[in-house]
């Protein structure tokens, strides 16, 4: 019985290929060439584009994506694909195939950052100081393209792929009410990926575990008692004790942390006075931490409060320190799951050949994509865009001059769908095969 059940999912994979194949390694080979060759259609190349221009043109903040996720249930119901809105405010859950386990999902982020856009050309933001600076836009355009290709092959498809479409990224911390909502409870793992303008056109990088760092903010007040700066003994400065302040943050990581645990301490706001003669009642400060494990995270947030509330005391100044937990979540480290990192390398091998999937080292960036993989496996890579000799030298993200290179769509939606597809697939391959009990994960 179980030879046959394995025999028909064979035939199964058979059907996403032109052509007959005859082992495992083949069937999964076929599905990401045939996806990508219809991601390049140039129907569906255009319909891409058009989306992501019409998002381009109309940026929203985290969880004020109102418009952008209209347009994507409307783009939805014309392919007839079910799905949940709303979730986590602004957010759309869709889902393709079974209806039944396994579910694999696949995630694109939604929101824009405030910036006033620089770029000038036809479809430049029209809404004064919002701007899709970091891809978000061509991120959705892809997993809508992703969601194209999987439903033109829904009926074998051996599970269900559930589309994420998630809000308020940057900060807001919309995949852990994604995440609260419950919508991906049933879910095995989780695809993820970005842009960037780092990597050439056709290629991609990634790596197993700790893939982007952990990320946090703070924000101190130190208080002191203002007065004439050509009489400082009646006054007590809080610049000067903000100024000690910074010094000894500094000396977290070059005296405290593990120089082969990587870690950043940035002070990037200083606000304080006004007048070149007058001591300040306080000074503000501000800045991030980052690392690459929940335990550095947590020992640099208590130690930048030590630090912070002490040196002031020390020059008999009071401080407060705000972590703005309510406003910016704490982000954990992305770490890849390794044998997800293995089901990559093939599946873009597969694709764009081996010489172009690049085995990337961490980056001190922070994806709040992090949050489902501490529920659950998951995957983040970055797609490259780069065509200099076509495009000149891209601005990085959060630029106010960044840019897309549209034709880095097609990869992308390719990509997402071949990564679940064959990830469904090949589970339910390995749960058939008799020697399936002998397989590990994926």
């Amino acid at each position: 019985m179980a030879d046959s059940k394995w025999v028909r999912l064979i035939f199964v994979l058979c059907l996403f290929g032109p052509t007959p194949v005859f082992c495992e390694s083949d069937f999964s080979s076929k599905i990401p060439t045939n996806f990508l060759s219809f991601a390049k259609k140039q129907e569906v190349v255009d319909w891409m584009v058009g989306l992501r221009r019409k998002i381009h043109e109309n940026p929203e903040l985290g969880y004020e994506e109102v418009e952008t996720s209209k347009l994507i249930r409307a783009e939805l119901d014309k392919m007839g694909i079910p799905y949940k809105y709303p979730v986590a405010v602004t957010g759309v859950i869709g889902y393709i195939g079974t209806g039944e386990p396994p579910f694999v999902a696949i995630r694109a982020d939604m929101d824009a950052l405030a910036m006033q856009e620089m770029v000038e050309w036809e479809h430049k933001s029209k809404v004064p100081g919002k701007m899709h600076a970091c891809g978000h836009d061509s991120h959705v355009a892809m997993l809508l393209g992703a969601a194209k290709i999987l439903q033109e092959h829904r009926e074998e498809l051996q599970g269900t792929v559930t589309l994420v479409f998630q809000p308020a990224e940057e900060g807001g911390g919309g995949a852990k009410k994604v995440l609260h909502a419950g919508v991906l409870e049933n879910v095995d793992a989780i695809f993820g990926l970005h842009v960037t303008p780092g990597l050439p056109l056709g290629e991609v990088g990634s790596r197993s575990g700790p893939l982007l760092a952990g990320s946090g903010f703070f924000e101190a007040v130190i208080s002191g008692k203002g007065g004439h700066a050509a009489i400082p003994q009646y006054s007590i400065d809080p610049i000067l004790a903000a100024s000690n302040v910074i010094v000894s943050l500094q000396h977290l990581v070059s005296r405290e942390a593990d120089p082969l645990d990587s870690q950043v301490v940035t002070v990037a706001k200083f606000q304080g006075g006004g007048a070149f003669n007058v001591i300040p009642d306080s000074v503000t400060i501000g800045g991030t931490f980052r690392a690459f494990s929940k335990e550095s995270i947590t020992q640099l947030k208590q130690r930048i409060e030590e630090v912070i509330t002490k040196q002031a005391a020390v020059q008999r100044c009071n401080a407060t320190v705000d972590f703005l937990e309510q406003e910016k979540s704490l982000f954990p480290a992305t770490i890849n799951n390794k044998n997800l990192h293995k089901h990559f390398q093939n599946v873009a091998g597969n694709m764009l050949g081996v010489h172009n999937v690049k085995d990337m080292q961490p980056l001190m960036g922070s994806e709040d994509f992090a949050f489902y993989q501490e529920e659950m496996p998951g995957y983040f890579f970055f797609l490259g865009m780069k065509d200099e000799a076509a495009l000149g030298r891209l601005p990085s993200v959060h630029s106010p001059h960044f840019k897309i290179n549209e034709e880095a769509l097609p990869y992308g939606a390719a990509l997402h769908a071949s990564l679940a597809a064959t990830y469904l697939l090949e589970i339910q391959l390995r749960a058939s095969s008799p020697e399936g009990k002998h397989h590990d994960e994926l």
